[in-house]
This record gives structure tokens, C-alpha cells and sequence, in this order.
């Protein structure tokens, strides 16, 4: 053997040893911010129920189920969003106008509920598409495309209810958003399957993997055969499927299609999924992570309400916690060798 192979061969397993450090290292950053959440949780849990009352009954607990539940359905859209490095700050106003077109569908224009329901989610996903197919097309950040249609979609939203409520009476319907199967919430139970299922997507399928790749590196995923523009516009049509879902069951909760719902929606999503560990650089976060995100924000919320803590402060807090969360992610991404 000659000895520029051996140089090679002895180059070839550093790179390799050094590609498994790098893969420990990412697992054990992983491991311990979702470690860290965890036990962040569980002592809010433990301070919340020593000090804020009624915290502990299974009224107040199921309560605090049932309203993460609609943020936490679009969490799982919006983490695959930041995981492929893109961010979709339309998903409050997508929930507000499938409520609204829900409302005159099935009100005004005398729809049956079924076929109206599924107008609205196709509607929310073309819109989404829509959102997706104009970042690729002209290559324009996903954060500006969403920002456009966070303000048109809204407007347009008020425009078809006049900015009223349109009442929604239909016992079937109603228990979409206030039912309950043995005691748990249905709009739980819808969430936490959705978790499930975007779990299983985000690691054991194609499209989940490709979505990793994108974030990662875009470029090389181009090179590497993967149609990057095609997953983009799956991450936006994702994000609008899963907003009109959470506006569907949200509806249903209210018994009515209004314009006001879902105001500031986008930054409670956002703010779960970094919490729970989704890099803002794209490449790197869980599902797993998510959900404990949405938990931690929801307990939270709910501890100072019932503390009676000021809502201005209450926006304080949540600032900070987010800023921490930003913060944190910034100092775990590994630095540019230079």
C-alpha cells in the first residue's frame, strides 16, 4: 500500500470519528435541553400547585388541556416550519378566516356542516400553498410572504362577517369543541394524536427527513436529489391545514364563526416551539419538544390568571421566557470554525 493511501484511509476514519463526536454532541444538546424543559415543567407544576388555588382540580387541569390544544395542533405544523427553516407568521389569521367562512357557509348560505368544514380546511391549505408557491417561485423569505397574508387574510375575514359574529348552532358540531370522551377533552384528544402523528412524519418518513435536510442545508439537499422547493411548499400547506383544524375545533367551542379569534396566535405557536427546543436556524427540534413547549406556556398562562397577576406582566413574562428560549438556542448552535 502506498503511502498517499494510507494518508487517505487515515483521513477518511478521522472524518468519520469527528462526523460520530459531532452526532454524540447534537444528541447529548438534544438530550439535555429537552431534560432541561422537562424539569423546568415539572417545577412549575410543583410551584403552581402549592401556591395558586384551584390549580390542582381536574376541572381547572382539563381546562388548561383543552385551550393548548388548539395552539398546540398548529405547533406541530409551525415546528417543521422552523425545523426547515422557515417561519409562517400567517396561522391567527388562517384560524380567524376559517372560522368566519365557516360561519357564513353553513349560516348564511345554508351549508350542510360536513361539506362546509371541508370547504374551509381545502381553503386553508390552498391558501397555504399559495403562501409556499410564492417563497419559491420569486424566492422571497417565507417571513414576508406570511406577514402579507397575516393582514389581507384577517381584513378579509372581517369583510365576510362584518366583523359580528355568526352564531353556529348544532349540538354535534358544539361537541367538537366542548365534548368529552371519559373525561378527557375532544379537542385534546385531536391534539394529542396529532402530536402522534406528526412524531411518526417528522422521523420515520421521507418527506419528515427531507424537511431536516432543507433546514440543515439547503443547498447540498439540492444536490443531493431532494426537490427542496417542493418540501417548502409542503411546510406552508402543512401549517394551513393544521391552523384550519385548530379553527374548526376552536368554532365549535364557541358556537359561533368570528373574525377576532386566533389575534396574536402566530407568537403563542412560535414561542412553544422554541421553548421546547426548535432551533431558529433550522435543522434541528422535536415534536417531542413541542409539546412540552405547548404544556409549559399553557400552565404558565394559566397559573398567573388564576394568581391574578396583572395581564401587562403577564406579556412581560412570556417575553422573557421567550428571549431566554431564543437566547438559549443561539448559544447551542455550533459556532463556524474559522
Amino acid at each position: 500500500m502506498s503511502a498517499d493511501n494510507r494518508q487517505a484511509m487515515a483521513a477518511g476514519r478521522e472524518e468519520s470519528v469527528q462526523q460520530r463526536a459531532e452526532a454524540r454532541a447534537g444528541r447529548l444538546r438534544t438530550f439535555l435541553g429537552r431534560s432541561g424543559l422537562l424539569l423546568a415543567l415539572i417545577i412549575l407544576f410543583v410551584v403552581l400547585a402549592a401556591v395558586a388555588p384551584n390549580f390542582l382540580s381536574a376541572r381547572n387541569l382539563f381546562n388548561v388541556l383543552r385551550q393548548v390544544s388548539f395552539v398546540g395542533m398548529i405547533a406541530c405544523g409551525m415546528t417543521l416550519a422552523l425545523i426547515g427553516a422557515e417561519v409562517d407568521l400567517s396561522v391567527g389569521s388562517v384560524v380567524a378566516l376559517t372560522s368566519s367562512l365557516l360561519g357564513v357557509l353553513s349560516q348564511k348560505l345554508h351549508w350542510p356542516l360536513v361539506p362546509a368544514i371541508i370547504a374551509v380546511v381545502v381553503e386553508a391549505t390552498l391558501v397555504g400553498t399559495f403562501a409556499g408557491w410564492i417563497r419559491v417561485r420569486w424566492d422571497i423569505p417565507g417571513l414576508i410572504v406570511t406577514i402579507a397574508l397575516m393582514l389581507s387574510l384577517r381584513g378579509l375575514a372581517y369583510v365576510l362577517t362584518n366583523a359580528f359574529p355568526i352564531p353556529i348552532t348544532n349540538d354535534s358540531f358544539t361537541f367538537l369543541g366542548s365534548g368529552d370522551i371519559v373525561g378527557v377533552p375532544f379537542p385534546a384528544i385531536i391534539f394529542l394524536v396529532t402530536m402522534a402523528l406528526f412524531g411518526f412524519i417528522s422521523t420515520r418518513t421521507v418527506y419528515g427527513r427531507s424537511v431536516y435536510a432543507v433546514g440543515g442545508n439547503a443547498e447540498a439537499t439540492r444536490l443531493s436529489g431532494i426537490p427542496v422547493n417542493r418540501v417548502r411548499i409542503m411546510i406552508f400547506a402543512t401549517t394551513g391545514f393544521l391552523a384550519a383544524m385548530s379553527g374548526v375545533l376552536l368554532t365549535a367551542r364557541l358556537n359561533s364563526g368570528y373574525a377576532g379569534v386566533g389575534v396574536g396566535w402566530e407568537f403563542d405557536v412560535i414561542s412553544a416551539v422554541i421553548i421546547g427546543g426548535t432551533s431558529l436556524f433550522g435543522g434541528e427540534g422535536s415534536i417531542l419538544g413541542t409539546l412540552l413547549g405547548v404544556l409549559f406556556i399553557g400552565l404558565l398562562g394559566n397559573g398567573m390568571v388564576l394568581l391574578g397577576v396583572n395581564p401587562y406582566v403577564q406579556d412581560v413574562a412570556r417575553g422573557v421566557i421567550i428571549l431566554l428560549a431564543v437566547l438559549l438556542s443561539a448559544l447551542q448552535r455550533p459556532r463556524a470554525s474559522t
